[in-house]
């Protein structure tokens, strides 16, 4: 096989420095989208319902998005035209979904108007977000691999924590953090509208920066008879001839998003009940100034986690040994999930989100490095990575579909689900040892 040639520190940053605009764009949604719900009128013990739409879109958009740019060749390249149009339509739905409960509709009619932006917003973001993982397999040679996923996992959190900010940052300026109940406040709202702008900046320029392998390239890199825009292969085929280590790094993944959808859907309650005495089981907790300051300071704690994460992205490629690393960030993560649960002070919160973010590094780099690495020679890269996209959807919708039952089970307070997510990321390390690692000599 020809070995793909060593790229710059820059032409590295340049293949993922659109993920900057397109986790700002995540990072809203991962942060706002259970007290958007909330604030228009959902049971706050029945979100994890709302968070099915997300996952469910992901498993269904990024397979297709991988399979159809395998086949693809334009003059723009074929992971890039995927990647902007997911974008485009992102920002839009970025500007129409925190206007939900500001259209003069029904409480009935402004929740189904918010759901149905959430999936076209969902579907965008996997859009956009999915080629920059293909980009990475596509163009970088395996010794630089695990330097460009820690690349990319810089530029995801930093996207992150400007995402999670908006909310605080706006509220401290000035603009109002409150509103009538089913009204989204405007602090939220901006930082919607902010986050697009930055999106659709960042995407752009990723596509003039960016300049892809054409098929015949690309299959002589990948030992490919035939370019794969000229193959046809069928999802369940490349499903039954995948390597090993996509099914065990799969098994680590359910773990991981099962867990951090929890955290995603019950941080805010949390918070909400044990720093600010908010009584989460009153019909009007989510029009308290209270429970508004809270999912604030929600934004701050996920920063303060994406920090975390960019601190311990740094460290983990020092590790000669990537599964002790891996399985390492998940005892880290599931130790800060269960502390999260008994914290009372905003302010000491800020320990188990520091840990939560090293899972957090590890779950972004990790799985990629190693199944990209396993994939080398097998072609369709794009579809094998849509597929695999798989195992951090399944999860979450188990998880979601699940979450209120759960609740019920371990009781009312929404803090006991963060206990859940610990045991849960504790399993994940534990099934890290079932991953066999390719070599470079292999």
């Amino acid at each position: 096989m020809k070995q793909k040639p060593n790229l710059s520190f820059w032409q590295l940053w340049n293949l993922s420095f659109g993920f900057f605009g397109v986790q700002i764009a995540y990072a809203l949604q991962s942060a706002n989208i259970s007290r958007i719900f909330a604030t228009l009128g959902a049971d706050p013990h029945k979100l994890s319902y709302f968070w099915i739409l997300p996952p469910l879109m992901g498993i269904i958009v990024q397979p297709i998005v991988g399979t159809l740019s395998d086949k693809t060749w334009t003059r723009f390249g074929r992971r890039i035209p995927y990647l902007f149009i997911g974008a485009a339509v992102a920002v839009l739905v970025m500007c129409l979904l925190p206007n939900a409960g500001s259209l003069g509709m029904a409480v009935s009619t402004a929740m189904v108007f918010g759901l149905l932006s959430l999936m076209f917003l969902d579907t965008s973001i996997n859009m956009a977000m999915q080629p920059f993982k293909m980009l990475v397999g596509d163009m970088v040679n395996e010794k630089q691999k695990t330097l460009a996923y820690s690349i990319q996992s810089f530029l995801c959190n930093a996207g992150s924590i400007a995402g999670y900010i908006f909310p605080f940052l706006f509220t401290f300026l000035g603009i109002s953090n409150q509103a009538p109940l089913g009204v989204i406040p405007d602090s939220v709202v901006y930082s919607f509208y902010i986050g697009a702008a930055i999106l659709i900046l960042c995407v752009i320029y990723t596509t003039a920066k960016v300049k892809e392998m054409p098929p015949k390239v690309y299959a002589e890199y990948h030992s490919l008879k035939t370019p794969e825009n000229e193959q046809k292969t069928g999802w369940m085929t490349l499903l039954k001839n995948a390597p090993a280590t996509f099914w065990k790094v799969g098994v680590v993944q359910f773990f991981c998003w099962f867990a951090f959808m929890y955290m995603w859907t019950y941080t805010n309650g949390t918070v909400a009940a044990n720093c600010w005495n908010v009584d989460m089981l009153a019909h009007d907790a989510t029009t308290t100034a209270g429970y508004q300051e809270a999912g604030n300071w929600v934004g701050i704690l996920f920063a303060i986690q994406a920090i975390g994460s960019v601190v311990w992205a740094t460290i983990l490629p020092q590790f000669k040994n990537r599964k002790l690393a891996y399985a390492l960030s998940l005892i880290l993560g599931g130790i800060g999930f269960v502390m999260a649960a008994y914290i009372h002070n905003q302010y000491v919160m800020f320990i188990p989100f520091i840990l939560i973010g090293c899972a957090w590094a590890a779950m972004l780099a990790m799985p990629f490095t190693f199944v990209t690495n396993a994939l080398e020679g097998y072609g369709h890269m794009g579809a094998y990575l849509g597929l695999f996209n798989g195992t951090i959807c399944i999860p979450q919708i188990i998880a979601a579909a699940f979450g209120g039952l759960l609740l019920q089970l371990v009781g009312p307070e929404q803090s006991h689900m963060m206990i859940v997510a610990g045991i849960a990321l504790v399993l994940g390390a534990i099934s890290v040892g079932v991953i066999k690692e390719h070599k470079a000599s292999e």
